[in-house]
């Protein structure tokens, strides 16, 4: 371990810098975002680069050495190499499977299956058991919601819909799931059981579920009038023409899913994916090596003339994924300088003078994880840096710590997907091929989970005291001690 990470354990390497210039990197960041992104229409990696070279040149300010803040960054940087591995093997999946025709027999049998007026419902419980099953949000996107985004489209759904409903199932199965790292994170730092901390979880996650699949089938109803039948049979029979569709190849994904959910690490899971993926192109669809490599590294590409076909399998492949993964590590750097230097935690001791009483708490909990999420873009931080710093004031306030853990889900998890430049926001963009624009206002468990928890906070409802229980006091854990073992799954 460097100097730098010593002396961080030590907490002695922090500054206490004053809330204006803690604060001035991440508003530079955000009006240089606002500008390019919404008035030029322009990525967001450069915005991100200037809001870095802000928090270098005030952490220089602040008394840091340039070594220092090097540090910081790459510090950052490794924090997120487990989910830029990640993102690769998707990018290798979807482009295998593609031209595999994977995606192709998932999108024709669901196609034939599946009702246009209760889709967005049955998207998101698919979704949600496979999540829940296998403990992650990722893989869950990254292959039923591929599928479930063709199916989608070629049903004439906008794919805002889609994804928002693929997430909502995804989140809410990785929420609830015990194999789910960020579950275990957070009821490890706040020192929580961990069926503790999943039952306290249902009083938020099942309402929100509820409501949006209420809302889910209301948006069903209405688009199915708009649902053209000839057109999904021309989109089913060109499938047909330009791929060999067979129920056989449905093994390949269940195997995938079924490999995580025996406790297979997300990485060999994933690269056998992508092996039998390769293999199906070549021995099943009968391409040649040449062609079943360029899907691999630049995405499979089809012209079948059809152009709703052409726009769901052409795409995938290692550098497809290169624009997230540059994005990802862009918003380490800056996320890395913020935290390490103490910026982030000038920023969170000014949100603790908010706290007043239980609800005022927890929604200062929910908030600092959002807040961590916009600037370090990267929400194993949001769980872990918010515990850290609220865990004895929920002991002095009597509170049991599956209040804390709950919240840091709430407000860390589940609002990772409205960042654009998290790596969760990327990794969706990247995947699903839709922007937090489009597909925040349907991504409803996420948006509902902070609101309906921090109503339980005002009106006392599901706040449990330490003398009821609860699974501990509170983060008896060191966050340095979880945070070498993390990986997005």
């Amino acid at each position: 371990m460097n100097s730098i990470e010593n002396k961080q354990d030590q907490g002695s390497k922090q500054r206490e810098f004053g809330i204006f210039w803690a604060l001035l990197p991440l508003i530079i960041m955000i009006g240089v975002m606002l500008y390019t992104v919404v008035g030029l229409e322009q990525g967001p990696h450069i915005p991100l680069i200037v809001g870095t070279v802000t928090a270098a040149l005030v952490a220089l300010k602040g008394g840091f050495k340039w070594k220092e803040i090097e540090e910081m960054m790459y510090k950052g940087i490794r924090l997120a190499l487990p989910a830029v591995v990640i993102i690769i093997l998707v990018g290798l999946i979807i482009g295998s499977w593609m031209g595999g025709g994977i995606v192709a027999s998932m999108i024709f049998y669901g196609l034939q299956l599946l009702n246009p007026s209760f889709f967005l419902v049955a998207i998101c419980l698919i979704c949600a058991i496979a999540s829940i099953a296998i403990g992650s949000s990722w893989s869950t996107m990254g292959t039923i919601g591929v599928a479930g985004m063709g199916i989608g489209m070629a049903m004439g759904i906008s794919p805002g819909m889609v994804a928002g409903a693929v997430i909502s199932g995804a989140y809410f199965g990785d929420k609830l799931s015990p194999l789910s790292d960020t579950t275990n994170l957070a009821s490890g730092l706040t020192d929580t059981d961990l069926f503790d901390h999943i039952k306290h979880m249902l009083w938020t996650t099942i309402p929100a579920l509820v409501i949006a699949l209420g809302v889910y089938a209301l948006l069903g109803q209405n688009v199915s009038g708009n649902i053209d039948a000839e057109q999904i049979a021309t989109t089913a029979s060109v499938m047909q023409e330009n791929f060999l569709i067979s129920p056989w190849l449905l093994l390949i994904p269940v195997l995938v899913i079924g490999m995580v959910a025996m406790k297979v690490p997300a990485i060999p899971a994933l690269v056998v994916g992508a092996v039998l993926g390769f293999l199906s192109q070549l021995f099943v669809q009968g391409d040649t090596v040449t062609v079943a490599l360029t899907a691999l590294q630049e995405g499979y590409a089809i012209e079948t003339g059809n152009a709703l076909v052409d726009d769901l399998f052409n795409g995938g492949g290692l550098d497809s994924m290169m624009y997230t993964v540059s994005m990802t590590i862009v918003a380490m750097t800056f996320g890395g300088i913020l935290e390490y230097s103490g910026m982030l935690k000038s920023i969170m001791n000014q949100v603790m003078k908010l706290v007043r009483n239980t609800g005022s708490l927890i929604a200062s909990t929910i908030s600092a994880a959002f807040i961590t999420n916009a600037t370090c873009a990267e929400q194993y931080i949001s769980i872990v840096v918010p515990s850290r710093m609220f865990a004895n004031t929920y002991r002095k306030m009597g509170l049991a710590s599956k209040n804390l853990s709950r919240a840091l889900e709430d407000g860390g998890t589940l609002t990772s997907v409205f960042i654009p430049w998290n790596t969760c926001g990327v990794f969706i963009f990247g995947t699903l091929g839709v922007g937090v624009v489009e597909y925040g206002p349907y991504a409803l468990v996420n948006l509902l989970c902070p609101i309906i928890s921090i109503i339980y906070a005002f009106t006392g409802f599901t706040i449990a005291k330490i003398d009821e229980g609860g699974g501990g006091t509170g983060g008896k854990k060191e966050p340095a001690e979880v945070n070498t073992e993390l990986q997005h799954v």
